[in-house]
């Protein structure tokens, strides 16, 4: 039985990135492969020459969510400090939140967010509370919203962070998280992928903050994963088809890519159009239905999504390109380095 521990390993701190490199396709790039022999195979390349590993007719497919200014900072009517940290917008004036405080909001309060407008705290919603905003959320929370980085950096934002944590194709507000494998790809990287007959299509998935929760219990199938909503269009099923009439591979640009896709498989690999929530959980043993390959970031340790990248590419594989990186002072997480895995075969 896998544990917990079996996904840690030693990651010094200088390793994770604090910044994103001015040139977004500069990052470099572990291409981690199974040899004839079964041996484990590393590439250490830059991010612009993925179109080396790539065929005419592979498919790309990225998550097109664009990240919100989820965070605030604010005050409850008696005066105590809160922080607000959106999770998803429900509808027009309503959103579910973390609220941290020293007392726990009653439902029916308000709080002052941004010393600019009042929202109403509404019920429960598991471990998020509901709030109701004055006028269209969205409007507000771009207006006075802060961009959400993650907690491992300890830089306040700015405005170099709101365009680098942000992929160049985003569209769909929605996300407190960026599709972090997508902000290597650039407007001339995609050219040459167009040059190479690589196809690309879109899904989108709002990332939660959900996605830094850590794994609190050391028996993996007692975790419960956090409900992130998806939809798949009709043209990226149809895309789909067609990569694999043609003999391509699907490969997911970041982890959330990858999730929205196995969640919307049938048994059979065919990809279902639709939207609606997934928490879909993968670990090693999973058994793939549509994905063949992936390009994703640097993970944390005991994190689910190292748990994923060991499940498609083999745990004692992610395990020696894991202790390569570290070796050759690759740069860790959100805005740093990128790998491409393959499914194991």
């Amino acid at each position: 039985m896998l544990t917990l521990s079996d996904f840690d390993f030693p990651l010094p701190p200088e390793l994770i990135a604090q910044t994103a490199l001015p040139d977004r396709s500069a990052s470099r790039l572990l291409v981690v492969r199974t040899g004839a022999d079964g041996a484990t195979e590393l590439d250490d390349r830059a991010f612009a020459d993925l179109t080396d590993y790539l065929r005419p007719n592979d498919l790309l497919v990225f998550n097109d969510t664009r990240v919100i200014k989820a965070r605030f900072f604010g005050q409850k009517a008696s005066g105590g400090k809160v922080e607000v940290l959106v999770e998803r917008v429900l509808d027009a004036d309503t959103v579910l939140a973390q609220v941290r405080a020293s007392k726990t909001p009653a439902e029916g309060s308000t709080l002052r967010l941004a010393d600019a407008f009042d929202v109403t705290v509404g019920p429960r919603v598991d471990q998020f509370f509901t709030l109701r905003f004055p006028e269209p959320a969205l409007d507000l929370i771009e207006r006075f919203g802060r961009l959400p980085l993650p907690p491992y950096i300890t830089h306040d934002p700015d405005a170099y962070d709101e365009s680098r944590y942000q992929t160049v194709y985003a569209r769909h507000p929605g996300a407190v998280a960026a599709p972090t494998a997508g902000l290597h790809f650039d407007d001339a990287l995609f050219a040459r992928l167009d040059a190479h007959g690589v196809q690309r299509a879109f899904l989108t998935l709002h990332v939660g903050a959900g996605t830094f929760q850590p794994v609190r219990t050391e028996n993996l199938a007692e975790h419960k994963m956090h409900s992130e909503w998806y939809a798949i269009s009709e043209e990226l099923a149809q895309a789909v088809r067609d990569t694999r009439a043609a003999g391509g591979r699907v490969i997911a640009v970041g982890t959330t890519s990858l999730r929205a896709l196995e969640s919307a498989a049938t048994p059979e690999g065919e990809l279902r159009a639709g939207s609606g929530d997934t928490d879909i959980f993968i670990t090693p043993g999973y058994c793939f239905r549509l994905v063949d390959a992936l390009i994703t970031n640097f993970h944390l340790p005991k994190s689910t999504l190292l748990m994923l990248v060991s499940a498609l590419a083999g745990i004692e594989p992610i395990r020696i390109a894991y202790r390569h990186a570290v070796e050759q002072r690759y740069r860790f997480f959100s805005y740093g380095d990128a790998m491409l895995l393959q499914r194991q075969p």
